[in-house]
């Protein structure tokens, strides 16, 4: 459970500075966010007007009410959510874990219906961004593809988010068999080489942690395809701006943003709260970072002193 709601922490601290790419802006507009805080606009980086979706009937209509602020400058991409609210990925990963406990169990197709009934239920979210994997889903649902063929190739770590939930929710389950589920779910809406591999490596590092090795001990073991220790090592006295923007791009695709999401566990490995600040205050995708860095901090500190820190966290455990 602490790497789950590390994850949720993680996404809940950066959503105001997501996708802030501009750091003397993200400085300027909210200082050192240490605490949950509410998003406001405007966002000086947001690209929702050059953004578009066009739901081809009522079984793609996944962005409603929302669908009058795409094409316009400056607007949020989390503009009505509350200070530490969860963003749409991971609000999903709270109706995946809840789902797997109420069933005992992960069924995929079970999870495919849940998942397209909330996205189509009015209200369900006030999310105004969605990203593009939900939106390739939910046009080839609407031109009738079945569910199981509506996902995508997509590269980016957003595919990361729901992992700590399903570990959490399939606690007890054998190692290999746990893998094997993630892949799958995993596959269902990212079905990119990439991704799967920081899915599998995710959960395997996650394993070891619970077994009882250290943080950095089990990075090495299971993540040196991404991220050697002693690079990370080496870069730890440096600023995290320098690392996570010129060594890693702080954007979305998973061949920069899990090596970039495994250097910030690495060198905040004992302190919680502080890496998970450090995530959101790099800026990009901070959220999805924080699938990674707020699990794997989550699951090697325990993050109850780095939860008392920040301040209420809406509905962490779903």
């Amino acid at each position: 459970m602490d790497a789950y709601e590390g994850s949720l922490a993680a996404d809940a601290l950066a959503m105001p500075l997501h996708w802030y790419y501009d750091r003397e802006a993200l400085r300027r507009d909210y200082g050192i966010v240490d605490h949950f805080m509410a998003p406001r606009n405007p966002h000086p980086g947001s690209i929702l007007w050059r953004s578009s979706y066009t739901a081809l009937n009522e079984k793609g209509d996944i962005l409603r009410e929302q669908a009058q602020y795409w094409g316009r400058r400056d607007v949020h991409y989390h503009q009505f959510l509350t200070a530490g609210e969860n963003t749409l990925n991971f609000r999903l990963a709270t109706e995946l874990f809840s789902m797997v406990r109420e069933n005992g169990g992960y069924d995929a197709d079970a999870w495919l219906e849940r998942y397209i009934a909330r996205m189509l239920e009015p209200g369900w979210h006030r999310d105004t961004y969605v990203e593009e994997y939900h939106r390739a889903f939910f046009t080839r649902y609407a031109q009738g593809k079945p569910p199981r063929k509506c996902g995508i190739s997509d590269e980016h770590i957003g595919g990361l988010a729901q992992v700590p939930a399903l570990v959490a929710a399939l606690e007890g389950t054998p190692r290999d068999e746990l893998r094997r589920i993630v892949k799958e779910h995993v596959g269902l809406t990212h079905a990119h080489a990439n991704v799967l591999r920081a899915a599998d490596t995710l959960v395997r590092v996650l394993w070891a942690v619970a077994e009882g090795e250290t943080l950095r001990d089990a990075m090495r073991r299971e993540a040196g395809d991404w991220l050697s220790g002693t690079k990370a090592e080496s870069w730890r006295e440096q600023p995290d701006e320098l690392v996570v923007g010129r060594r890693f791009s702080p954007a979305c695709y998973i061949a920069e943003a899990m090596p970039a999401s495994l250097y910030l566990a690495w060198k905040y490995h004992d302190d919680f709260a502080a890496g998970i600040t450090a995530n959101a205050m790099v800026g990009g995708d901070n959220c999805h970072r924080g699938a990674v860095v707020g699990s794997l901090l989550g699951a090697a500190t325990g993050g109850s002193a780095g939860f008392s820190r920040l301040g209420r966290l809406e509905g962490a455990a779903g």
